[in-house]
């Protein structure tokens, strides 16, 4: 029992830094029936957390839904309250959906449906762009993914070159350097898009053209800030040491460190302990405190 406990914190650990693979095959390896409910309560959890990151809406009820049970016949309110604010992420939203110059909000399941849907979509969640099965990763090459996201947020219309220079390259004052490179970039967008779409130049700019698909969508994170990454790291009311979340980020100590600092500054995150104690959090929210289920003496058998 204390292996398959441990084996949950584990899982739990391997989800936050993004290793849903491995923390998947952790958790086949035990069967939570016969353990003592606070066991399985961390077993649910981190099977409800690969769930909601692999966009598996029905699967993440279903485990939510079992470690709420689980935490009632343990009778412990804290843990009540940490199943209850976990679940949250099923009724809040988790993304915007921008399209034909309007967005609205989305949830967990809409964005499952939206990926399923066929339409072309821009992810600035992951800077991916994706039709159903077929993804192309442009999370090493962020010029063309922002070119992207302007050809397919100003679809069915076309991206004026000015406003492409100026959200690809930050370009104030367009010259003709300026031109030649959206020229270069262009190209080697297409080259990345060919399976999904074509980009056609027009007299004021470029178009997208959707090769199967009848929309093109940009799906964007609820909210967009310089620090967004850390902030989405701390939002489930994990704390987490600068060094961990540079590891989780694949940032630079110095780098980390410094959002954090700007963070604090504005009140968005907190810092708890001194030297290498020291660990950042979200402020807590009002009416739902949060049990962190960390290594500390296992339930005895």
């Amino acid at each position: 029992m204390n292996a398959a406990y441990a084996g949950s914190l584990e899982a739990r650990r391997l989800i936050l830094i993004g290793r849903l693979d491995e923390a998947e095959r952790l958790l086949a390896g035990f069967d939570p029936a016969p353990l003592p409910p606070v066991a399985r309560v961390a077993h649910e959890l981190a099977a409800a957390g690969i769930a909601v990151r692999r966009l598996r809406t029905k699967a993440a009820r279903s485990a939510f839904g079992r470690a709420s049970l689980a935490a009632y016949e343990a009778n412990i309110p804290a843990l009540k309250a940490e199943v209850e604010n976990a679940s949250i992420v099923l009724n809040a939203p988790v993304a915007r959906l921008m399209a034909r110059g309007a967005e609205k909000p989305l949830l967990l399941e809409e964005v499952e449906a939206l990926l399923a849907s066929g339409a072309l979509v821009v992810d600035a969640c992951r800077n991916v762009v994706r039709m159903a099965d077929t993804l192309v990763s442009l999370a090493t090459r962020p010029v063309l993914f922002a070119l992207a996201r302007t050809l397919a947020e100003a679809w069915p219309a076309d991206a004026s070159r000015e406003t492409l220079l100026g959200r690809a390259f930050r370009a104030r004052h367009v010259d003709e350097s300026h031109r030649a490179r959206l020229r270069v970039e262009m190209g080697r967008l297409r080259a990345e898009l060919g399976e999904l779409a074509e980009i056609n130049a027009t007299a004021a700019g470029f178009t997208l053209a959707p090769l199967n698909a009848g929309e093109v969508v940009v799906l964007a994170p609820p909210v967009e800030e310089e620090h967004g990454a850390v902030l989405a790291f701390l939002a489930d009311g994990e704390s987490w040491s600068s060094s961990a979340l540079a590891i989780a980020l694949g940032a630079s100590a110095r780098t980390v460190q410094r959002a954090l600092e700007e963070l604090s500054g504005e009140n968005k995150v907190q810092a708890v302990g001194r030297g290498r104690a020291r660990r950042w959090m979200m402020p807590p929210v009002t009416g739902f405190p949060t049990v962190l289920l960390l290594p500390g003496p296992l339930p005895s058998d």
